[in-house]
């Protein structure tokens, strides 16, 4: 249960900010809690991991202790890991005996995931030390966020990823749209996260207390997908043994997405027009019509004007769908994103990684922004969590990623070209792993600022 506080001493804006996690038990932090108070600490405890997950879940922190039991930790290390890892945010502290630094697996625990430790019995003077830094630490390393990260961070669509301008641009029409009740037609390739998008509009609109359905129609069977939409009647075909109600009448209130589009068989086409404007449908085996208040949302990687030249689609549903569009770029038209994603990913299957791995190296970086991602963020996300697993080594290497031998299909025609191209890609990269930081990024590269300005500004370049 939290230990709420209550500072002896008048608390400013740093102190207010002050908020310990603690994880492990309770009778270690017990003699501290009067003498952390006072240093104006509020602490929030948790003595098993799900209370721990809870609280990750439901507050923010930016410092943590975890008191490492080395029984426990030997017997669930992986879940107390993985828990910790994915609050990438929070600067942790470990407390463990002294005799157990030298157990192996908690020195990996130790070195992968912790900011500092201390060895039992504490030297509080110290530790508050250490926990004053942690939290400068940590607020530096919030401050250093762009303003666009920070928006991908906070921005309330579900798992979109992205600070290039191509997804700012996503995102705005994703408010606009959202902001009204036409339907929408999402077009893209596939794995640009096209059904995210459409989440993102819903979660966004009036209709966010709803439910959200998604069908994709290419993947059901043809002689189903009206009885998936529309739902049946009991007896109305062999082996209709009680009515169903469709997935339409089912999102009523909320919001359909019909993924893939294009793949609706064109008989089906004419009884979605009908829906689209009646606002009623019929299940298979009715004759009553039902009324049905839904939003629809649609998506296609398809070229619906050739289908519609083709006589694949039908032109009036065409119109009745896209009276408002979105776009999803390529990963290709935005690789500015890629050194963001690949991190998203890392975190978020934090839990499938290899102990010793701890991100990506620059090779691995550079080879990913010049591979033209036919699988687009699909590709990503599959290519990262392999490396994950297969990575023996501290950083990620392009070979973990399956690209060491993958070209790129971009040519460079000149000497010149070439030298040019491989200065912007480098600076890009590295601007982009500093979070636009001109000095971090001058440090990495081994030049001056006043160097890298001077090549920034030759090559028309902005740290913005």
């Amino acid at each position: 249960m939290p230990i709420q506080s209550h500072p002896s001493k008048p608390a400013d804006t740093a102190i207010e900010n002050r908020t310990l996690l603690y994880f492990g038990a309770k009778e270690i932090i017990k003699p501290w809690v009067e003498r952390l108070q006072q240093e104006g600490w509020h602490l929030q405890l948790a003595q098993e991991v799900g209370e721990l997950q809870k609280l990750l879940a439901t507050a923010e922190f930016k410092v943590g202790i975890v008191a490492l039991d080395p029984k426990d930790i030997l017997d669930n290390g992986r879940s107390v890991e993985s828990t910790i890892a994915k609050a990438e945010q929070i600067r942790w502290i470990a407390l463990l005996p002294k005799e157990a630094v030298d157990l192996h697996p908690l020195r990996e625990l130790i070195s992968g995931v912790f900011y500092d430790y201390h060895t039992l019995p504490i030297d509080l003077d110290r530790l508050l030390l250490t926990l004053g830094h942690a939290l400068g630490m940590a607020e530096i390393a919030a401050d250093a966020l762009v303003p666009e990260e920070r928006e991908v961070r906070n921005n309330g669509e579900t798992e979109m990823v992205g600070a290039s301008p191509q997804m700012q641009r996503v995102y705005r029409e994703i408010r606009k749209v959202a902001g009204v009740d036409a339907p929408v037609l999402i077009t893209g390739e596939s794995g640009t996260g096209k059904e995210l998008a459409a989440q993102a509009i819903h979660e966004r609109s009036m209709r966010a207390g709803g439910t959200f359905i998604a069908v994709n129609c290419g993947a059901l069977p043809a002689n189903l997908i009206q009885s998936e939409l529309f739902g049946h009647e009991k007896g109305s075909f062999t082996g209709a043994h009680q009515r169903k109600i469709g997935r339409i009448e089912i999102a009523a209130g909320g919001t359909l997405f019909l993924d893939e589009i294009g793949d609706l068989p064109l008989g089906l086409q004419a009884n979605l027009l009908r829906f689209l404007q009646e606002k009623t449908i019929q299940r298979v085996g009715g004759h009553e019509d039902i009324s049905v208040d839904v939003r629809v949302i649609a998506a296609t990687h398809v070229n619906l004007e050739k289908a519609i030249h083709e006589g694949r689609f039908r032109e009036d549903l065409y119109y009745r769908l896209n009276v408002l569009q979105i776009k999803m770029p390529a990963l290709r038209e935005r690789i500015d994103d890629i050194p963001l994603l690949a991190q998203y990913i890392f975190r978020r299957f934090a839990d499938e990684k290899g102990r010793r791995v701890k991100g990506f190296s620059a090779d691995a970086l550079h080879t990913m922004a010049h591979y033209d991602w036919p699988g687009n963020v699909r590709e990503l996300i599959n290519r990262v969590r392999r490396a994950m697993v297969m990575c023996d080594k501290f950083l990620i290497a392009p070979a973990d990623l399956g690209l060491e031998r993958r070209n790129s299909s971009r040519t460079v025609v000149t000497l010149g070209e070439a030298r040019d191209k491989a200065e912007i890609d480098t600076i890009h990269t590295a601007l982009a792993q500093n979070r636009r930081s001109v000095s971090l990024a001058a440090r990495q590269l081994g030049v001056s600022r006043v160097t890298l300005y001077r090549l920034m500004e030759k090559h028309g370049l902005s740290n913005t």
